[in-house]
């Protein structure tokens, strides 16, 4: 199985909704499972993530606001930044075979519409390119 690790801020938004949709549409079809944490960690989920993962029927019960030193230090097939404030200051972690950017607007304290739009960006956009790193190789 391979393993990818989503890195944020917070890990209340982005950070979330990517490991949601990446265990949601990559698993199964690619044997791969995704975690996600935050370097500054919120400790909380936005109740807009839950929902707009709910929408596009996705479980949540999983999921949960987590730090860096709360998951496995080495192991990872792949390790994600979506967020711009932490590309390229996230402690290395060793193993990591590769590594990815791809950065999205931080939907906090927005209307609901901004986290749609988040996780059709992701959907479009990083599933696409994990599957190419991943399962295609």
């Amino acid at each position: 199985m391979k393993r990818v690790l989503v890195i944020d801020t917070g890990n209340a938004a982005r950070s979330i909704m990517a490991e949601a949709l990446i265990n949601h549409y990559l698993g199964r079809v690619c044997d791969l499972h995704a975690d996600s944490a935050g370097v500054e960690p919120k400790g909380t989920i936005d109740r807009e993530t839950v929902m707009v993962l709910a929408e596009e029927g996705i479980e949540t019960e999983h999921l949960e606001s987590k730090g860096l030193d709360a998951l496995p230090k080495s192991g990872y097939d792949l390790v994600v930044t979506v967020c711009d404030n932490v590309k390229g200051i996230y402690p290395t972690l060793p193993g990591a075979k590769k590594e990815m950017h791809i950065a999205f607007e931080d939907p906090e304290g927005k209307p609901i519409e901004a986290y749609v739009r988040e996780l059709h960006q992701m959907k479009n956009l990083l599933i696409p390119r994990i599957r190419e790193e991943l399962c295609e190789a």
